[in-house]
Parts: C-alpha cells; structure tokens; sequence
C-alpha cells in the first residue's frame, strides 16, 4: 500500500482539529437510535480501523437499523488519545481502542490490553470470558460510568523497528522509543526513553528523529504506516505484547436502557468481531512480512537473549509492585491476572508449544 495515500484516507490532518463539543446529538426516531463511536484508530487502517469498521456495521446490521453505529475515525471528531474521554463526558457513545492506553486512569487497564511475558491472546480470553476477569474489568470501568468489550485481538505482535541493530541492553541505554503500557515501562528499566503516541503521529517522529525506535503492532499495520522507509531492522516476537486486545467501550448508563435483545446484540458482534480480527491478522501478517522483506529489504531479527532475560526480570518487578499495590482494585486485577496465567498456561506450553515444536520438526508440505 502506498503510504501517501494511506495517509491521505486516514484524514491525519484533521486530527484534534474538530472538538468534542461540536459532535451532534444522537438520532433518536421511531425507536431507533443512532450511537456514534470514536476511535483512536486511522480511517481505513487494516485490522484495527477496519475491524472497529466492522463491528459498527455488524451491530446496525444484528439490529436491523435499530441500533445504528456510525463511526468516526482518529481525528475526525476528537483527538485518539482522547477517544475514551469523549464517552465519559458523553459526547460519544461508544470508544474503539486499546484499554492501556487508559492506564494514567487506572493501572489495572492495562491487564485487559496486553501484559509483558503476560498471556498470549487466547489466554487472555479465557480470563475475561471464563475466569472472572470481565467482573474486574466492569469493576473498574464502573469509576468511570462505561463498559468495556474485548474487540480485536493482534495476536502475538513484533517486538519494533530500530534504527540500529540491538547486540545487547547498552544498546537500549538513552534509545528512544515509541511503546505503550506495562510493556513501556519495562523498556524504560531497560534504560529507554519511552513515549506513547497515536498511530498516524509515529511516522513522522521517526522521520525527524523524534524516535529511534517504535513498536505498534506488526506487519500488517506497520506496512501501511511506513515505518520500513525509516528504519530496517524489525525485531521478533514482542516480549511486551504477546497477545494485544482491544476494546469497545460504551456508555454504561445508555447501554442499560437498551432493550435486552440490543444489549445482546451489542456483546455478540463485540465477542465475534473480536476473533475475526485474530483470523485478518493471522491472515495478513505473513503476507505484509514477506512485502517487507522481498519488497522493502528490511531485515527481520531475533532479540538477544541478555535483553529477553532483563525484559522478564523487568517484568518480574513490575507486576511484583502491582500485586503489591496500596490500591485495592490494582492489587485485585493483579492477582487474578496471575492466578489465571497460572492456570492457562499449562496448556499453552504442555499441549500447545509442543505441537508447534513438532509441526515445525517434521511436517513440511
């Protein structure tokens, strides 16, 4: 994809450009109402931006126009990083985005996003579908007067692009990186100057020098954004995000008055679109690495062992300090975080890892 045009469907330009305030009112005729949702992704942008697309069109087509989600890409009605804001001050209904982008809010946020030598995406499912962590998660958000959704799953994502080849942690001293959540504060006990920003600002900074260094997603995403023009060296897998969720967000209050059956509604195409992202990126992601690759020259690495062992001890300290929390909430989403990981586990590497190992040995067709 070319990037210029990419750039120009996403509408960067117009990013914080309208303010919340001039968003219209929600249509409400014959019984039918119209919710608008933000999100904190680039108009058209694959997997993320397009599956937030598809769950808006979904919930309008399960409703037969009942509930009709009109959606509004980063940007264009309030800035990303202030897309779940919009629906706390009920400017908007809905949000689309990543829950540890949240965290300055409550820690325990970034639990529901993605956790560094956390749970891979299909653990992280089991937690909130089936061992208490949706409870945890309303039990947060309630503070806020919204709900959150899982909504998209990246799978496991890549580690970054870096300027420079990476032979060990000094080389990670004073580097500036592009990185959010839990996983941002690992590389900064790393020695990384961290700093999060929204996708379509990324680019540029990288251009300018602003970064060294910059994670988002993986192939499927970083293609279209360009970061292959600035930078070579894409490193493999992430330690910091090995199972990325997203999330839909919607106003509590208003989400109760809907009837039952919309209420439902809503749940399901969050839940379904939330696997279908999996299957786009499972798709996709191997096709854009091998563009990236035979296409662009940009070389795919491995990070060193001396960084994976300090990125885990880093990580230990981390959620050490979160199950130690003064904060109740933070303490009780930490804990359940890690007795679910425990649990989950156990059949990812003895069932799981095990098969892979032997598919990968033996099997080649």
């Amino acid at each position: 994809m070319d990037r210029r045009s990419f750039i120009t469907k996403a509408g960067f330009a117009g990013v914080g450009a309208v303010a919340a305030s001039t968003l219209a009112a929600p249509a409400i005729a014959q019984g039918n109402q119209t919710w608008r949702m933000v999100t904190t992704w680039p108009k058209n942008f694959p997997g993320l931006g397009v599956g937030a697309q598809r769950l808006a069109d979904r919930i309008t087509a399960m409703s037969g126009g009942r509930l009709t989600i009109q959606l509004y890409a980063a940007g264009e009605l309030v800035p990303p990083l202030q897309a779940l804001d919009a629906v706390i001050d009920g400017s908007a209904e809905m949000s689309h985005g990543a829950a540890y982008y949240w965290q300055n809010k409550s820690t325990g946020l970034s639990f529901f996003t993605g956790v560094p030598y956390g749970m891979t995406s299909r653990e992280l499912t089991a937690w909130v579908r089936h061992l208490g962590g949706q409870e945890i998660w309303d039990e947060i958000y309630d503070q806020f007067g919204v709900q959150g959704f899982l909504s998209g799953d990246t799978g496991t994502q890549a580690g970054g692009w870096f300027r420079n080849e990476l032979t060990g942690v000094s080389d990670v001293q004073g580097l500036r990186f592009r990185t959010p959540g839990l996983g941002g504060q690992v590389w900064e006990k790393l020695g990384a100057s961290v700093t999060n920003m929204a996708a379509g600002e990324i680019f540029q900074a990288l251009q300018s020098g602003t970064l060294d260094a910059a994670e988002f997603v993986g192939p499927y995403n970083d293609l279209a954004l360009g970061f292959h023009q600035i930078a070579k060296n894409y490193y493999f897998p992430s330690f910091i995000e090995p199972g990325l969720a997203t999330e839909c967000v919607v106003d509590k209050a208003k989400f109760q008055e809907l009837p039952e059956d919309l209420q439902a509604i809503v749940r399901g195409a969050c839940a379904a679109e939330y696997d279908n992202v999996a299957a786009d990126f499972a798709a996709n992601d191997p096709r854009a690495l091998q563009t990236l690759v035979n296409d662009h020259g940009v070389q795919i690495r491995q990070f060193p062992d001396e960084i994976l062992e300090a990125g885990a001890n880093a990580a230990k300290e981390i959620m050490q300090g979160l199950l130690d929390s003064g904060d109740a909430l933070t303490k009780k989403t930490a804990e359940s975080f890690v007795s679910a990981l425990n649990i989950v586990r156990q059949k990812t590497e003895g069932t799981d890892s095990l098969y892979i190992q032997a598919r990968e040995k033996y099997f080649q067709i």
